[in-house]
């Protein structure tokens, strides 16, 4: 899986609650391949898509500013296989499906959008953490305790 494609911590608020790892920043812009995607709500939404709750797109709408977004990644690891990794960013890439409700904006690669498609991002705010998460994720089989790791099914 590729790396995380840019970064950008500009809300106090999140550096607070979220431990974010820096990433680089690729050179490619928003390029005619980049596809937007009807929003989760539209009745175009279906297969393929991400749905974002209420949750997320209120949290989204907090934290970015300008061109930033939610870039959600699957990399293999995790206690179960793969795990779910989320990260800010400004670039959007040939490959990437852009998924935007009410100015929310949560982008994903092809690669990953194949282990997530039909999923929920939410955001879950805790007394011990806050943090996004994947819920009713279609294409796994189980998950882990922590939420962020999980086996897809075959």
């Amino acid at each position: 899986m590729a790396a995380v494609r840019g970064l950008s911590l500009t809300a106090a608020a999140l550096r607070a609650v979220t431990p974010w790892a820096r990433g680089r920043l690729l050179a490619s812009s928003r390029g005619p391949q980049a596809r937007r995607v009807a929003s989760s709500s539209s009745p175009e939404a279906g297969e393929g898509q991400i749905h974002l709750t209420a949750s997320c797109v209120q949290r989204l709408l907090e934290i970015t500013e300008g061109s930033e977004f939610l870039r959600l990644e699957v990399e293999g690891g995790g206690c179960s296989g793969f795990q779910y990794k989320f990260s800010l960013d400004t670039v959007i890439n040939p490959d990437d499906r852009v998924f935007e409700q009410d100015g929310a904006r949560v982008v994903v690669d092809s690669d990953s959008l194949a282990f997530v498609k039909g999923a929920q991002v939410d955001f879950s705010q805790e007394l011990i953490r806050s943090s996004f998460q994947v819920l009713n994720n279609p294409q796994a089989q189980q998950g882990c305790s922590c939420g962020s790791s999980f086996s897809i099914k075959l």
